[in-house]
């Protein structure tokens, strides 16, 4: 094995371990509702177990680094709402009505939304090669939601891709805008705080709209929602932030790619979700345009 191929392998497994874990939050969801409880429920446990994690991290991150201003927490505040609390609702709340393969595929159009997002705001100059991966992506999900749909045979499905689709919109516009808080303020620190307020969000959500009494769960959900905190929240956010950081955004997505195929697995040994031949092909049209879209430019 080359020098360079030593030093850029840790990072793509990195990423690809990463995109695994965060894969793994859907399969963690849907295994919650099995135990009678709602979004609002499963997401509070997820952010009140993430907390004290994220809050550690922001703590370590911003060692000797000057203290923040009104304006910083301004813009951390409304990246926290629009990246992981709104997100996060969004997505929880859609895998009530759809299985977890549909759902990875609508949130790994997150790139796909990002580019229309800069198309719209700052007028972005779109290449033929992107306009081909568009039409693949959303190409791909449009086979599976509408096979999906016509199983079914329930309204509630495309309620369930819209709130997810929804989900993708809110963090592509957290991407988009947090590029001058990241330079400011650094990108660990950043998602330690954003996180951090979207947390207490969260948490702050579930009192206003359920009693106390609704805390009383099975002792199943705790422990779910301890491991979606951990092993597919804070760990999967340090293992992709390391793999950028080694080989860049664009390896790092590459390598993320995986993350489709691995919840299609779940899903079949963990959810008894079905395989189809409509959701092999709508899943390989998915990442053919993502790849064509994220691929590093010559």
């Amino acid at each position: 094995m080359t020098a360079s191929a030593r030093t850029i392998w840790p990072g793509v497994l990195l990423a690809a371990g990463g995109a695994v874990a965060f894969s793994g939050k859907a399969i963690i969801v849907k295994l919650s509702y099995r135990y009678g409880v709602d979004a609002v429920t499963v997401i509070m446990y997820r952010m009140l177990f993430a907390l004290p994690l994220f809050a550690l991290l922001s703590w370590w991150s911003g060692r000797g680094k000057p203290p923040l201003t009104f304006h910083d927490w301004r813009v951390l505040a409304g990246l926290g709402f629009s990246g992981y609390y709104l997100a996060s609702f969004l997505d929880f709340a859609g895998l009530q009505y759809i299985g977890a393969s549909l759902e990875r595929l609508i949130l790994y159009l997150n790139p796909t939304v990002v580019l229309g997002v800069g198309l719209l705001l700052y007028q972005r100059k779109v290449s033929r090669s992107q306009w081909l991966a568009l039409v693949l992506s959303y190409l791909g999900v449009f086979v599976v939601f509408g096979h999906d749909a016509s199983v079914s045979g329930n309204a509630n499905t495309v309620l369930g891709a819209l709130l997810v689709f929804g989900s993708a919109v809110s963090y592509a516009l957290y991407l988009v805008f947090s590029g001058e808080a990241v330079k400011r303020i650094g990108v660990l620190r950043l998602t330690g705080l954003a996180t951090g307020i979207a947390c207490i969000l969260c948490i702050g959500q579930f009192f206003v709209l359920r009693p106390v009494s609704a805390m009383v769960v099975a002792p199943q959900v705790l422990w779910l929602a301890l491991i979606n905190a951990t092993l597919c929240t804070f760990m999967p956010v340090l293992m992709i932030m390391v793999a950028v950081e080694r080989v860049g955004a664009g390896v790092a997505s590459q390598a993320g790619m995986v993350g489709p195929v691995s919840t299609i697995f779940l899903s079949v040994l963990l959810l008894d979700e079905p395989v189809t031949g409509w959701m092999i092909a709508g899943t390989t049209l998915v990442m053919s345009g993502i790849w064509l879209l994220t691929r590093p430019q010559r």
